[in-house]
């Protein structure tokens, strides 16, 4: 195979890997470090240097970003182990269809209204000694931060995602020559 052709190749899966970081439950950091391994053993890992050494640490690390910031914004709420328990729950329940079915968005909407749903019985449940008032606002809390925290770090990750892809085209481009 032409290595032009290859390398187009390569680039179209890493932007699809770019926009599978902005999507919650998708492998677009493993997406892109598949890419480079590929383009990596296709050239005899010619040119492999100090770039795409950092091109693996920083998707690396983004792939951890999502849920350190979910993470994170659950914590800020004062979300209790149940919410989480619930979150986890709604969001295999959501991947696996066992919500109502979606017109649009399949597992992925599933996977996000699932957790949001979890997180919110769980702790509505957790907030038992509240009033009816008091828990339902503490629950709606703890969902509304598991949405905003999942979209900040799904930004930060293919920022970072979309970094890794500039850098690999700024340091693989003059040596292959593509015009």
């Amino acid at each position: 195979m032409n290595i032009t052709i290859l390398y187009w190749i390569v680039l179209t899966f890493m932007f699809i890997g770019v926009i599978g970081a902005m999507i919650p439950g998708l492998p677009g950091s493993s997406i892109i470090l598949a890419s480079i391994l590929i383009w990596s053993i296709a050239t005899g890992f010619t040119g492999v240097g100090l770039p795409l050494i950092f091109i693996f640490i920083v998707l690396i690390l983004s792939a951890g970003i999502e849920y350190l910031a979910l993470y994170w914004g659950v914590q800020q709420a004062g979300a209790s182990k149940w919410s989480t328990y619930g979150a986890i729950a709604g969001m295999a329940l959501g991947f696996l269809g066992l919500l109502p079915a979606l017109p649009i968005g399949g597992p992925l909407i599933g996977i996000l209204f699932g957790a949001i749903m979890g997180a919110f019985l769980g702790e509505y449940l957790y907030c038992s000694h509240l009033e009816s008032k008091e828990r339902i606002t503490q629950a709606f809390k703890v969902s509304l931060s598991i949405v905003v925290a999942s979209i900040i770090g799904n930004i930060i990750e293919a920022f970072l995602a979309a970094l890794a892809v500039i850098i690999f085209i700024v340091s693989t481009w003059p040596p292959v020559g593509v015009i």
